[in-house]
C-alpha cells in the first residue's frame, strides 16, 4: 500500500507513529510469514524477526514466503530476504536463534514498541509473556487451530497476561501403559516412535517428556521387566544387516513380548488380553502385496498384511541407512543415530506400520499414515486463510495499542456462529496470577565484589523492608531461604549471575499481614567498582510491591497454574542441584495409574497452537481425551 494511501486510511498521526515504531516478531511460521508481510506493507519503521527453526517441506503449503529451494534454510533469514522484496526500503533484522537465549534479555525487549507472538509452543509463549511484562512492552499474542483463531493484547497492569488463565501442558505417558497395556492409538504410535525406533537405531527416549518412568507401584515391576527386554533388543540389533534381522525384531516385539504380557492374568481381568502375531501367517497373507502400492494409501489405515509388508520394507531401508552411517563415521565422531522425522518416509512408514500391528494386538483402532504423521509429528491443523486473517487482526490490534485504545482488543475467529469475527473486552489482570502480579525492579551491583548477602541484607531487608521469611529463586532453583544460607557469602558471579540475570523473591512471612506479591529483580552490572559510601548492591529505583490477595477459592492444579518466570509453590520448589523434574518452572505433569479402558480408538488429539517448529518442534500443548 503506498504511503499516501496509508495516511488517508489511518491518519497522519497514527501513520507517523507506525513509521517510528520498532517492533519484534517472534516466530516466522504460518502466522509469522503473513504477519511480516503485513507489517512491512503497513510501513512499520523497524522490524526484528526471530525464529529458531529451519524450513521443512511440510511448511510450504501455508508459509508463503518460502519455496522449495529454501528447504533446510533458517526461517528468519529467508523471511527477511523475501519480505524485503515487498518493501526494499524496509529496515529488517533477522535472528536465527531461540528467543529464550540469555542474549535476549529484558533490556533488549525494552527497546521495542510492540512485540508480536507467532509461536507454536507453550514454553516460548510464556517466556515472551514474562519478558514483555518485565520490560513493560505491549504484547500481541496470536494463535490458530483449523478454522479458529485468536488475537489477544497484553499490557502490564491493564490486561490479563498469557498466564492469568491455566494452560494445558504436554502430557507424559506412563511407561507401563505405553509398553504393556496401551488403550489408545496414541499409545501405540508413541511406542513405535519413542521406544522401538530409538532402541533399534538410536538412543532410548525414556524421559519425562514422553514417559512417566517414576517407580511407583504401577511401574516398578514393569520397568524391571522392560530393562530385560531392552537387553534382548540390543542383541538383536547386533544382527542388523542379516537376512533374518526383520524376523528377529518382529518375533521379539510382536510375539514373545506379547505372549509374556498375555500370561499376566491379573492385568487382563477387566479387558481382553493381547493376542500375539504370527510371522508365518502374515507372510503368507501378504505374499501378493507390493510396498509401493501400499505406500500410496495414506488416508486409510493399512490392513495387518499391508502393515507387515511396510514394516519389513521400512526396517530394511532404515537398516541400510544406519549401516552406511556407521561405515562413514570418523573415529572421533559419536555413534550415528536415526531419529523420527515426520517428513522422512522411511521413519514415518516404520512408525505407522508398527503402530498398526501393535493396535491389532491390543484390539485398538488403527490409524492411517496421514493420522500417524499428524499425531507423531505434533502437527497442528493449520489453514492458510485462518493464518492470514489472524495476522491481519494482529496488525489492526497493534493500531489500538499505538493509540492507547484497548477496548475489545480480544478477537476470535470462529467457523460457527452468527459472525466469523467476534470481539470481547479485555479482562483486568488476575490478582492471584504469579506472573503479571509480580513487581519488577532493577538492582545495580558491583560484579567484582557483590555477594548474595548484599542482595538479601542491603536491598531486600534494608531498602525494601522484607522480614526473615523470604526465599530467592534463580532459574527455578532455590538459592536462599532461612534454611539454605550457604550461598550468602558467595559472590554473584560464583552463582552464575551476569548482566540481565533475574531472580524471584517470594515473601513467606504472613504472621502480621498478607505477604507481598512476588518480586522479580533484574541484575545490572556496574562496570566501575563501588567507591566511598556506595554499596556493592543497591536498587536502581523506588519500588511499590502490592500484597497477595487472601485465597478465597480453590486454585487450579499447580502443574497447570505455574508461571513462565519459574515461580512455583514454595513448598514444592527445588533447591539448586536437586533432581526434581521441573519444566519451564513447572513441576512436570505426571499421569499416574491407568486411564479408563478405551478400545474404541477415540484418541481425541487436539493441538491448540499455531504452527510447528517456530521455537522448537513438537513442544506444543496436546490434550489427550481419555
Amino acid at each position: 500500500m503506498p504511503g499516501s494511501s496509508i495516511k488517508r486510511s489511518l491518519g497522519v498521526e497514527l501513520t507517523r507513529t507506525i513509521q517510528e515504531s520498532r517492533v519484534l516478531l517472534v516466530g516466522a511460521g504460518g502466522i509469522g510469514c503473513e504477519l511480516l508481510k503485513n507489517l512491512v506493507l503497513t510501513g512499520f519503521g523497524e522490524i526484528h524477526i526471530i525464529d529458531l527453526d529451519t524450513i521443512d517441506l511440510s511448511n510450504l503449503n501455508r508459509q508463503f514466503l518460502f519455496r522449495h529451494e529454501h528447504i533446510k534454510k533458517p526461517k528468519a533469514l529467508v523471511a527477511k530476504e523475501v519480505a524485503h522484496k515487498f518493501q526494499p526500503k524496509a529496515k529488517l533484522e533477522a535472528y536465527h536463534a531461540n528467543i529464550m537465549d540469555k542474549q535476549f534479555d529484558v533490556h533488549w525487549f525494552q527497546s521495542f514498541t510492540i512485540v508480536f507472538n507467532a509461536l507454536d509452543n507453550l514454553a516460548a509463549r510464556r517466556h515472551v509473556n514474562h519478558m514483555c511484562l518485565a520490560a513493560s512492552v505491549p504484547l500481541i499474542e496470536s494463535g490458530t487451530t483449523g478454522f479458529n483463531g485468536q488475537v489477544q493484547v497484553i499490557e502490564k497492569g491493564k490486561t490479563e497476561c498469557y498466564d492469568c488463565n491455566p494452560k494445558e501442558v504436554q502430557r507424559s505417558f506412563p511407561i507401563c501403559t505405553v509398553r504393556s497395556s496401551p488403550t489408545q492409538p496414541i499409545h501405540c504410535i508413541v511406542w513405535g516412535k519413542s521406544y522401538l525406533l530409538p532402541e533399534l537405531f538410536g538412543e532410548s527416549e525414556d524421559n519425562p517428556a514422553v514417559f512417566d518412568t517414576s517407580e511407583n507401584a504401577d511401574n516398578e515391576h514393569e520397568i524391571a521387566e522392560l530393562q530385560r527386554e531392552k537387553e534382548d533388543l540390543k542383541e538383536i540389533r547386533e544382527s542388523m544387516g542379516s537376512d533374518d534381522f526383520s524376523y528377529k525384531v518382529f518375533d521379539k516385539v510382536f510375539r514373545k513380548d506379547i505372549e509374556r504380557l498375555s500370561g499376566l492374568k491379573d492385568m487382563w481381568k477387566e479387558r481382553e488380553p493381547p493376542t500375539a502375531l504370527s510371522w508365518d501367517q502374515l507372510l503368507e497373507q501378504s505374499s501378493s502385496l507390493d510396498s509401493k502400492t501400499i505406500a500410496k494409501f495414506d488416508q486409510r489405515p493399512w490392513s495387518q498384511p499391508e502393515a507387515f509388508i511396510m514394516f519389513k520394507e521400512s526396517l530394511d531401508l532404515l537398516s541400510k541407512r544406519f549401516q552406511v552411517l556407521q561405515t562413514n563415521r570418523a573415529p572421533e565422531d559419536s555413534m550415528p543415530i536415526l531419529e523420527f522425522d515426520k517428513d522422512d518416509e522411511d521413519t514415518l512408514d516404520f512408525v505407522t506400520a508398527t503402530a498398526i500391528l501393535r493396535s491389532a494386538i491390543f484390539n485398538i483402532e488403527p490409524k492411517s499414515k496421514f493420522d500417524t504423521k499428524q499425531m507423531a509429528g505434533n502437527i497442528i491443523p493449520a489453514i492458510a486463510t485462518t493464518n492470514a486473517m489472524t495476522a491481519g487482526l494482529c496488525v489492526l490490534q497493534s493500531f489500538k495499542v499505538l493509540q492507547g485504545a484497548l477496548s475489545n482488543a480480544m478477537v476470535f475467529l470462529e467457523k460457527s456462529g452468527v459472525r466469523a469475527i467476534n470481539t470481547e473486552p479485555l479482562n483486568p489482570p488476575k490478582e492471584d496470577c504469579t506472573v503479571c502480579s509480580a513487581a519488577t525492579g532493577y538492582v545495580i551491583v558491583d560484579k567484582n565484589s557483590a555477594t548474595l548477602n548484599n542482595i538479601v541484607e542491603d536491598v531486600l531487608r534494608l531498602e525494601l523492608g522484607y522480614g526473615e521469611e523470604i526465599s530467592i529463586l534463580k532459574d527455578s532453583a532455590l538459592i536462599y531461604d532461612p534454611e539454605l544460607e550457604e550461598n550468602l557469602s558467595k559472590k554473584l558471579s560464583e552463582l552464575g549471575f551476569t548482566n540481565g540475570t533475574s531472580i524471584t523473591v517470594v515473601d513467606e512471612d504472613d504472621e502480621d499481614q498478607d505477604p507481598r506479591a512476588n518480586l522479580e529483580l533484574f541484575i545490572i552490572e556496574r562496570t566501575e567498582s563501588a567507591t566511598g559510601d556506595e554499596k556493592p548492591a543497591s536498587l536502581k529505583n523506588t519500588l511499590t510491591i502490592s500484597r497477595k490477595p487472601k485465597p478465597n477459592q480453590q486454585s487450579p492444579p499447580e502443574e497447570e497454574n505455574g508461571s513462565a518466570n519459574g515461580v512455583v509453590n514454595p513448598a514444592k520448589r527445588k533447591r539448586e542441584g536437586e533432581d526434581e523434574d521441573l519444566t519451564n518452572g513447572h513441576v512436570a505433569k505426571k499421569i499416574a495409574g491407568e486411564p479408563p479402558s478405551n478400545t474404541s480408538g477415540n484418541n481425541g488429539v487436539i493441538v491448540i497452537d499455531d504452527d510447528e517448529g517456530a521455537e522448537g518442534k513438537g513442544e506444543g500443548a496436546i490434550l489427550i481425551d481419555d
